[in-house]
């Protein structure tokens, strides 16, 4: 940590200069302002110390003038009884705090002691914001399919912008992941981010969420409440699950994204707010309309910008890209290999759950893996059979002989499930000859 020392009285000066040197910091004396002006531009410090009234420049100035070169600095003013009232001005443009002519010290230490304290969750959270901006960069959402690159030639068009965005598609499509994307590459990275599930809200409560409430307004509101409108101010509003807002609160809302800004519950006094809204749904909003269960007007004030995620059926050339990614994630190292059989399987999975899906098997499969590579004995059964349920004691009207073959096609992929597809092995456990069983195969397509 360097500091440094402003104060024209050498005594004061030179005491506090060896207190802080003895205490293991870098420091530098300034008898004068403008002197120390040179140094803080060539070599800015972490704290500057300095008099509030000195003979070339006052300290107010003398403040405003570090903060012209760099906002970051500490500044701690020290004043005479007369200037305390000077000095709390000077608070309000920027200095971090003051201290009392004459002082002890150990003041001083206690205030840089504050300083570090603050200074460190400073750098932590800019160390998040940056860590923010990398995880949600435009490569975060995996994959090369033409549909993957037209979402994102929609993405780079809208986010700088302060558009309403619609994002459609099913569950585990992504559509948090792209939200996350957009707010975090625009203008608007550095305000909230504040996100609603409309799905878990009550009808009771839907109203006091969105838009707050002041004591009193109802039952149990013992205090001001505000809500995520306001929260989210300057930064975006993300609504998942829009179509699950009750019908007869929807005019209240397009009423707040109409003309920005809100009542709270219980409170005649208009609030501005200036937000990016982004909302998802699962559902299709237009049939919603068409049916008398979602007002028209929201939709087309829903719809300005809307982008479809796909469902993973649809662009099955990213699941590999997809695989390894998350096994990356999921491997201690970072290194798991996967084997090209599990490749091939996982690649005709549907994948009903879309990415998320394919996510948590992924984290599964690299859990389960003992080795340094995934190999299909660890997939499980209904990944490798999609869509096949042993039926074989639902007999209903079935007659004997088609029981019978379900219960031999039941029998035969269990084998060869056990013998990782090895067909010789499989039918030596069945007890029948290889031809046998290469004929059946053929019979039950398996």
């Amino acid at each position: 940590m360097k500091i440094y020392v402003v104060d024209d009285e050498r005594i004061i000066r030179v005491s506090l200069a060896d207190e802080l040197k003895d205490a293991g910091f870098e420091v530098f004396e300034f008898a004068h302002a403008a002197p120390a002006l040179l140094k803080i531009s060539e070599e800015p410090p972490n704290i500057i110390i300095t008099d509030l009234k000195m003979p070339d420049i006052n300290g107010v100035e003398f403040l405003k003038k570090i903060k012209q070169i760099d906002k970051s600095i500490f500044v701690v003013l020290m004043t005479a009884y007369s200037s305390i009232q000077t000095a709390v001005e000077a608070m309000k443009i920027g200095a971090y705090d003051y201290i009392e002519k004459p002082f002890d010290n150990e003041k001083i230490l206690l205030i840089i002691d504050r300083i570090l304290e603050l200074k460190k969750i400073k750098d932590e959270n800019k160390e998040l914001k940056i860590q923010l901006k990398q995880d949600y960069d435009f490569s975060s959402y995996v994959g090369n399919s033409e549909r993957v690159n037209d979402i994102f030639d929609l993405v780079k068009i809208v986010a700088q912008k302060s558009t309403t965005v619609l994002l459609t598609g099913e569950t585990g499509t992504g559509k948090e992941l792209l939200t996350n994307i957009i707010h975090y590459n625009s203008s608007r990275s550095k305000k909230p981010l504040v996100k609603v599930s409309c799905a878990i809200l009550s009808r009771e409560i839907f109203e006091s969420e969105l838009f707050g409430h002041i004591k009193g307004a109802f039952t149990g509101a013992f205090s001001d409440k505000i809500g995520k409108f306001e929260l989210a101010n300057e930064g975006t509003l993300y609504l998942d699950d829009i179509d699950d807002v009750p019908l007869d609160l929807q005019v209240k809302l397009l009423r707040a994204l109409e003309e920005r800004e809100i009542e709270r519950l219980g409170s005649n006094k208009v609030v501005k707010v200036d937000i990016r809204l982004i909302a998802s749904t699962k559902k299709d909003l237009r049939k919603m309309v068409d049916k008398g269960e979602f007002r028209e007007d929201l939709f087309y004030r829903l719809n300005i910008f809307p982008i479809r995620l796909p469902p993973l059926r649809e662009r099955p050339e990213d699941i590999i890209q997809l695989v390894k990614h998350f096994v990356s994630i999921y491997s201690d190292n970072g290194e798991k290999q996967i084997d090209d059989d599990v490749l091939e399987i996982l690649k005709k999975y549907p994948y009903p759950g879309n990415v998320r899906e394919l996510r948590n098997l992924s984290e599964r499969l690299t859990l389960l893996s003992t080795s340094k590579k995934i190999e299909t004995s660890i997939i499980p059964f209904e990944i490798k059979f999609p869509g096949f349920q042993p039926n074989c004691f639902a007999f209903d009207n079935k007659n004997l002989n088609v029981i019978l073959e379900e219960v031999e096609k039941d029998v035969i992929l269990s084998a060869l499930d056990k013998t990782h597809g090895n067909k010789s092995k499989a039918a030596e456990m069945l007890g029948i000859p290889a031809s046998t069983l290469k004929s059946k195969i053929a019979k039950f397509e398996l």
